[in-house]
């Protein structure tokens, strides 16, 4: 692992801007252009490693959306700080961290940012990836018609529920017949030893969305081996993170091929129409 994903990142070749949504003000990274990508950050906050995954999807023709969900942006904070930073989220209003059945109140505001993204960046519509903590928001964004490309990275909540799904019956409802009804898919990403989302997880999702979910599970093998932030080399035991701490920047290694996959996903969903 290149040690300036270890160092903080000033995230300087984005836009920060201050966006008013749905009764809440958040900071947004943006950067790029073409149709938009909302990306999600995982816990403890934006990192090098969430920025560098962002910069691939601009890099691939996108106008990247970022928003600050939580944490101090672009740092490396040390395991302590960065565990403070999970316990407040997992009080907040914002989040609905345990219990599952529902949907995060966060929800509303992405799908108002989607809107947003969609009407500045044109295009057919919006991908939006989700990662651990976000991991199921971008499926709960498929509720608004902007979303076309939602991707659920390894998504880890309701954190005491491995089974749970951090969506209503109705919600899932909705959103499977809107998947079917046009023609659309979820891509989904997890490592097999993953103790944050685990295989019961995955089956839920199945059951619930059908062959409209495509779930990949990746080797533990897979995953990256090298020095880890402080938080994931404290908190986070097992291989997790698939397109950031544990993707392996190399040709031929699986986590690659799933960046790319991803990638592919959005160029295949929000490009069509000048294809």
């Amino acid at each position: 692992m290149s040690d300036a994903l270890l160092k903080p990142d000033d995230l300087s070749d984005f836009n920060r801007r201050v966006v008013s949504l749905e009764g809440a003000t958040k900071p947004v990274y943006v950067a790029g252009e073409g149709p938009a990508v909302i990306v999600m950050t995982e816990m403890p906050g934006i990192s090098p490693h969430v920025a560098r995954f962002a910069r691939w999807v601009r890099a691939a023709g996108f106008r990247v959306y970022m928003p600050s969900l939580f944490g101090t942006d672009g740092d490396v904070p040390d395991a302590e700080t960065a565990a403070g930073v999970l316990k407040r989220a997992c009080v907040s209003a914002e989040f609905r961290a345990l219990g599952g059945g529902a949907s995060s109140p966060i929800s509303n505001w992405l799908r108002a940012l989607a809107r947003l993204a969609h009407g500045e960046s044109g295009g057919p519509g919006v991908g939006a990836i989700g990662m651990c903590f976000t991991g199921n928001f971008a499926l709960n964004m498929m509720l608004d018609q902007a979303v076309l490309a939602p991707v659920v990275s390894q998504p880890s909540l309701p954190l005491d529920n491995p089974g749970g799904i951090e969506s209503s019956a109705d919600e899932l409802s909705q959103i499977r017949s809107r998947l079917e009804r046009e023609d659309l898919s979820v891509l989904a990403y997890r490592f097999a030893g993953d103790s944050f989302c685990r295989a019961e997880r995955f089956a839920a999702y199945q059951a619930a969305l059908g062959d409209r979910f495509i779930g990949r599970v990746l080797p533990d093998t897979a995953a990256n081996t090298g020095p880890r932030p402080p938080f994931f080399a404290q908190f986070v035991k097992t291989p997790h993170s698939v397109v950031t701490v544990d993707l392996v920047d190399e040709a031929g290694q699986p986590t690659l091929a799933a960046r790319d996959e991803i990638i592919a996903f959005f160029r295949k969903r929000l490009k069509s129409e000048s294809a």
